[in-house]
C-alpha cells in the first residue's frame, strides 16, 4: 500500500481566508499527511481569520480523520499584489485595514518565513481575484483586466520567485486553475479566464525554470466548480455546478477534499517525476464536447425513451 508521508515537510499555503475552498482543504490534507503548515492570508482579513479560529468557529472543519484538530504553525499577513513594501501605495498603507500591519509584501513574507523556519519544502498558490469578474470581457476595463492578471497569475510567479530560494531541492509547488482557461464560460469575466490561461502557461515555463534552477517541481490542478465563499463572487457558481452535474461523466458534486487528495499526491514524493502538468479534477467535465442536457438534444432523448419502452 502506498502512503503519502509528509512528516518533517514544511509547506506554505498562500490564500486561506476561511474554512471553505480548496486552500483550506489542501492545507488540512497535508497536515493529515504529517506536514507542518504555514499559512499566508490576505492582510485585511488576518484578524478576522485568527479570531474565528480562536473562537472555535472552524473546529468542525478542523477535525481530521484521527480525531485531532488541524493545526497551523504560523499565519502571515500577505498581499500578493505587491512584491516589496515600496510597491504599496501610501493610501493602502494608511487604510485602516492595513494600518496596523507591516511586511505583507511577497518579499517580506518570504524573508519572515525564512527567519522563522529556515528552508521549506512545499508551496501552494490558492490565490485568485478579479474586481470586475461579473463583467463581460468586452466590458472589462484595462485596470480591471490587469488587476485580475496580477492577482491571479503573476502572483504565482512572484510567490515562486521569492520562495524558490528557500525551498529544499526536490520540493514542489502547486497552483489552482479552472477550465475557463481553454473553454468559454459566459459570466466568468473580468479577465479571469485570461488569467487562468496565463497561469497554466506559466506553470509549464516555471516547471522548466524552477526545475533547472532549484530542482523544484511545478504543477497545476484544474478543479471543477466548488461553492466556496470566494466563488460566490462570480455570480453564476450555482449554475456552473448544476451544469457540471448534468453533463460530466461523474454526475455528482465535486468535493474540496477530492482536489486536496490530488494535491497531496502531486506534492508528495509519489509524484517525483511529475512536473509542468495541468491535472483535471472535475468529475471528467473537461472530456465532454457536448452538453447532454441541451434542449437541442430533446428529440434524441425522446427517441431513446421510445426505444427503451418498446424493448421492455
Amino acid at each position: 500500500m502506498l502512503n503519502i508521508d509528509l512528516k518533517g515537510k514544511k509547506v506554505f499555503v498562500a490564500g486561506i481566508g476561511d474554512d471553505h475552498g480548496f486552500g483550506w482543504a489542501i492545507a488540512k490534507a497535508l497536515a493529515e499527511a504529517g506536514a507542518t503548515i504555514l499559512i499566508g492570508t490576505w492582510a485585511p482579513i488576518v484578524k478576522i481569520f485568527k479570531t474565528s479560529w480562536d473562537m472555535g468557529k472552524f473546529d468542525a472543519s478542523r477535525k481530521m480523520k484521527n480525531g485531532e484538530l488541524f493545526q497551523y504553525a504560523k499565519i502571515y499577513p500577505m498581499d500578493a499584489m505587491y512584491d516589496t513594501m515600496d510597491d504599496v501605495p501610501q493610501e493602502v498603507k494608511e487604510n485602516k485595514r492595513y494600518a496596523e500591519l507591516s511586511g505583507y509584501a511577497m518579499q517580506d513574507v518570504a524573508k519572515a518565513v525564512e527567519a522563522d523556519f529556515g528552508k521549506i519544502d512545499l508551496l501552494v498558490h490558492s490565490l485568485a481575484n478579479a474586481p470586475e469578474v461579473t463583467k463581460d470581457l468586452l466590458d472589462t476595463s484595462r485596470k480591471g483586466y490587469l488587476a485580475s492578471m496580477s492577482a491571479s497569475s503573476y502572483s504565482f510567479i512572484s510567490l515562486l520567485s521569492h520562495f524558490g530560494p528557500l525551498m529544499q531541492q526536490n520540493g514542489a509547488a502547486l497552483t489552482l486553475s479552472f477550465i475557463a482557461s481553454e473553454r468559454v464560460f459566459p459570466g466568468y469575466g473580468g479577465g479571469m479566464s485570461s488569467a487562468k490561461a496565463a497561469l497554466e502557461s506559466d506553470t509549464r515555463t516555471l516547471a522548466w525554470e524552477a526545475g533547472r534552477k532549484w530542482g523544484i517541481r511545478v504543477n497545476a490542478i484544474s478543479a471543477g466548480p466548488l461553492r466556496s465563499r470566494a466563488a460566490k463572487a462570480i455570480g453564476i457558481i450555482d449554475d456552473m455546478i448544476a451544469y457540471s452535474k448534468a453533463n460530466a461523466p461523474l454526475a455528482k458534486d465535486l468535493e474540496a477534499e477530492e482536489v486536496a487528495a490530488t494535491a497531496a499526491f502531486l506534492l508528495s514524493p509519489l509524484a517525483s517525476a511529475v512536473t509542468g502538468t495541468v491535472l483535471f479534477v472535475d468529475n471528467g467535465l473537461h472530456a465532454m464536447g457536448l452538453a447532454v442536457d441541451s434542449p437541442s438534444l430533446a428529440s434524441r432523448h425522446a427517441k431513446m425513451s421510445e426505444t427503451t419502452s418498446t424493448c421492455t
